[in-house]
């Protein structure tokens, strides 16, 4: 069966590749940003042991085939081994592209992954992948170095003559990316070279800004962009990220607030909507307190808040976890318990061990874990129920 390259981009428009040359840093890089964004890795060496498994001899001989130790393996010629590493690779694509489609049909996925300029330009479009760099040389010595790699040092230190083990690695190495470095480099694609002597966080942040993760991640538009403040360069505060919605706190002067602004101005919960409009507009918020966001489809769809006082003469009683809200679209995804959790994972980092909810409901809010207290007068002369929950 042959899909179109079409259908696989649509497929995957959800998965950011970062690809490269061995120690170029695509791990490195990838975990920065997963961590600073909150976004599920997908590396496709961890995820090999898992394909050999479901792969079959006769479809991915390369794939099967074994090695009694290290000498065998080492002792290929050069060309035997490249050849071996590229049909390795062709043959895991179609495991990880399978994987991915699943994977990413609801949320932003990273793939940590070896991909050639001609796969890259078949799955995915030059703005979802990225490429790390390192000249191939000596490349050996610095990859048995890395923690994470004991496994393979000690296999290479496990031959009868190391060195040469390491000389036919090294000359396999170079003469599978020799060229692949110098053709990314002159391609249309986004790269770094390790060699420019960047940190960890640079690359992490050039890398983040060729992906546009802040404006996706802050739910911004194209068009906000020359409304943007100077503090749009203030790393976005992921709360809770799942099935594709991202819950975000958010932040005074931030692109991501005019946003919010606009949606609860135009929300159809009429009843507090021109309050809550109030008080994001003049930003009326002290101390802890704040609004947070749920993002999905590239779009603030829901909100809740965390706030000092709520609509109850009860100043001993606090924090609250109110405002909640979903548009009416968006329900039955369980974004409001992903915003309750967001707001209560906040409320725990401020040093709190428990947070209230009113409503006038009987049996909702006891689902995300909080228990009943009492009926409590609202400003208004109306009776509600009081919830707690403990963190």
């Amino acid at each position: 069966m042959i899909f179109q390259d079409n259908i696989i981009k649509q497929y995957l428009k959800n998965v950011y590749f970062v690809a490269g040359t061995p120690c170029g840093g695509k791990t490195t890089v990838t975990r920065a940003l997963a961590k600073k964004y909150g976004i599920p890795v997908y590396d496709i060496d961890e995820r090999f042991p898992e394909h050999q498994a479901m792969s079959d001899p006769a479809s991915q001989p390369a794939m099967n085939r074994e090695f009694r130790n290290a000498d065998e393996f080492f002792g290929r010629s050069v060309e035997e081994y490249k050849a071996w590493l590229i049909q390795n690779t062709r043959e895991q694509l179609d495991f990880v592209l399978l994987d991915l489609m699943r994977l990413s049909k609801d949320q932003i996925i990273l793939c940590d992954c070896h991909l050639t300029l001609e796969q890259a330009a078949q799955i995915t479009d030059p703005a979802h992948v990225a490429f790390m760099l390192k000249k191939p040389e000596n490349l050996v010595d610095e990859y048995c170095n890395r923690p994470d790699h004991q496994g393979f040092s000690d296999f290479i230190h496990s031959a009868t003559d190391f060195e040469k083990a390491k000389a036919t690695c090294n000359e396999t190495l170079l003469s599978l990316n020799a060229k692949y470095y110098e053709d990314v480099k002159a391609s249309e694609y986004f790269w770094l070279d390790r060699a420019d002597g960047r940190s960890v966080e640079e690359n992490a942040a050039l890398t983040a800004k060729h992906f546009g993760f802040d404006r996706l991640m802050q739910g911004t538009s194209e068009g906000d962009e020359q409304c943007a403040s100077a503090d749009e360069t203030v790393p976005p505060d992921v709360i809770v990220v799942s099935d594709g919605s991202i819950i975000r706190k958010v932040n005074r002067n931030t692109p991501l607030a005019m946003d919010f602004l606009r949606f609860v101005e135009n929300c159809s919960w009429t009843e507090v909507r021109d309050h809550i409009a109030g008080l994001v507009r003049n930003w009326e918020f002290t101390d802890w307190e704040t609004m947070f966001a749920v993002v999905r489809d590239g779009k603030i769809v829901g909100m809740a808040s965390l706030l000092k006082t709520d609509y109850y003469p009860l100043p001993e009683i606090y924090p609250w976890v109110s405002c909640v809200f979903v548009e009416e679209e968006y329900r039955g995804h369980h974004l409001s318990g992903k915003l309750i959790e967001a707001a209560n994972l906040y409320a725990k980092e401020q040093g709190f061990t428990k947070t209230y909810i009113p409503t006038e409901y009987t049996g909702l809010y006891e689902q995300y874990g909080y228990t009943y207290v009492k009926d409590i007068v609202n400003y208004g002369g109306g009776t509600d129920r009081l919830y707690v929950k403990e963190l």
